[in-house]
């Protein structure tokens, strides 16, 4: 059934600050997007421009900042504006696209973070297998299936919204658009439509944060074989993917286990992982790999690196 509604726009609360307030947040969120930005084209640039880390593993941590950088545009710009604004009003077919995006590059990371953990797996559990398992032609596959699952979760919550009717309020006490807040603006009962909502989010999240925990348990369990230099190495390559589900998974898990009602503390927790987590991300990979950092120095330490890139810039 297609969507019947009178509401041909959204008004976004956002954060609620005096004038200063919103001047200041402004200030914040710009510095957090800028170095968003930064990190994670950073952190792309350097792994194509970089023969020595063609390794799988950093094929998927180059995916990762994509979709980071992406999914923080989706949000970030829009944010910085209202908070300048006195009225911050989103329309009807950009407030569906805004959550559409969201929701595919969100739910492709889940699905990446996955991927991430099996080539982890692969490389500590079966090292000798491990360049014929993760080859270049399985590599591209899991990636594939990564994306197709973010467009699968997307593309349910917004035929899910979609078709629902709104017929008058259009308040949305947040500052982006997203499938509780907009529940509660639709003029039906929304009960079952929740619980689906909450077991194509929240429960995904849940098992396969679960299975992410289980798995890293194991490869933990594996590395009591390997010398005390491997064991250092692969733990800090486990503990930093570790980090990034863990920052990723517990404030989605939270926003999404539970009935469709809105409090303060949910705008926090989705600027955490809307906002914070993408920019944390590069800061957690590149501080704790010593291999991304040698390469991120021979790159762009390097003269004919810097000139061959201002080269192609100024022509």
């Amino acid at each position: 059934m297609g969507q019947i509604s009178n509401v041909t726009e959204f008004v976004l609360l956002g954060f609620a600050q005096d004038t200063d307030g919103r001047k200041a947040l402004f200030v914040m969120f710009s510095f957090i997007y800028v170095v968003t930005m930064v990190g994670n084209l950073l952190i792309l640039v350097t792994i194509i421009g970089s023969p020595s880390l063609g390794s799988p593993m950093y094929f998927f941590l180059a995916h990762l900042s994509f979709m980071d950088a992406a999914y923080s545009t989706a949000i970030s710009p829009k944010l910085m504006i209202d908070l300048l604004c006195d009225k911050n009003t989103i329309s009807f077919p950009a407030c569906m696209g805004q959550v559409f995006i969201e929701h595919l590059f969100g739910g492709s990371e889940v699905f990446l973070l996955v991927v991430m953990a099996y080539d982890r797996y692969v490389a500590i559990c079966k090292p000798l297998h491990y360049l014929t398992v993760m080859n270049r032609q399985v590599c591209i596959l899991l990636l594939v299936v990564a994306w197709f699952g973010g467009l699968v979760h997307s593309v349910f919550q917004i035929s899910v919204v979609y078709s629902l009717p709104f017929c008058g309020p259009n308040v949305i006490d947040h500052f982006i658009c997203d499938m509780y807040p907009l529940l509660e603006l639709a003029c039906t009962d929304t009960y079952f439509i929740g619980l689906t909502v909450v077991f194509n989010g929240g429960a995904i999240c849940m098992v396969i944060f679960t299975l992410l925990l289980i798995s890293y348990g194991v490869i933990l369990n594996s590395l009591k074989t390997y010398s005390r230099e491997g064991r250092r190495k692969s733990l800090s390559t486990c503990s930093s993917h570790t980090t990034v589900v863990i920052l990723f998974f517990v404030p989605c898990i939270f926003m999404y286990v539970r009935p469709v009602l809105s409090f303060p503390i949910h705008k926090f927790m989705t600027v955490f992982y809307t906002v914070i987590t993408p920019m944390l991300n590069p800061l957690i990979y590149t501080l704790r790999n010593s291999e991304m950092k040698n390469a991120i120095e021979n790159l762009w330490c390097n003269k004919s690196t810097i000139e061959r890139i201002r080269m192609s810039l100024f022509m």
